[in-house]
């Protein structure tokens, strides 16, 4: 898949219920992903590593993108694998910034 616009975007404040997206909205903003799938109404993806090291590594650097978006996502971390899971709380369900983040760490996953 080609790199999706959205790593262009930056995350922006939002709250409530009028920044959340509708399935339309989220049916064309999970076409611009690989991999990434809405799981419980969150937007999921899991990643795999060879080694501990290696997983380590891909979670500092979605810690460190995350705190520049100042969007955070669940992050839930194994030897050799991270699930990260993605919802914007403050709207009660998923928010462009949700995918914004989620391609940035498809572009950390490509370098």
């Amino acid at each position: 898949m080609s790199e999706s616009p959205l790593i262009e975007d930056r995350c922006r404040p939002l709250r409530g219920a009028e920044h959340r997206l509708d399935a339309p909205q989220i049916i064309a903003l999970l076409k611009q992903l690989d991999g990434w799938e809405i799981v419980n109404e969150r937007l999921h993806r899991e990643f795999r590593f060879a080694d501990y090291k290696s997983t380590l590594l891909f979670v500092n650097a979605v810690a460190w993108l995350a705190e520049r978006e100042n969007h955070h996502p669940d992050l839930e971390v194994g030897y050799s694998r991270v699930m990260v899971a993605y919802s914007t709380h403050d709207v009660g369900g998923l928010s462009r910034n949700d995918f914004i983040c989620a391609a940035k760490i498809e572009a950390l996953t490509s370098l």
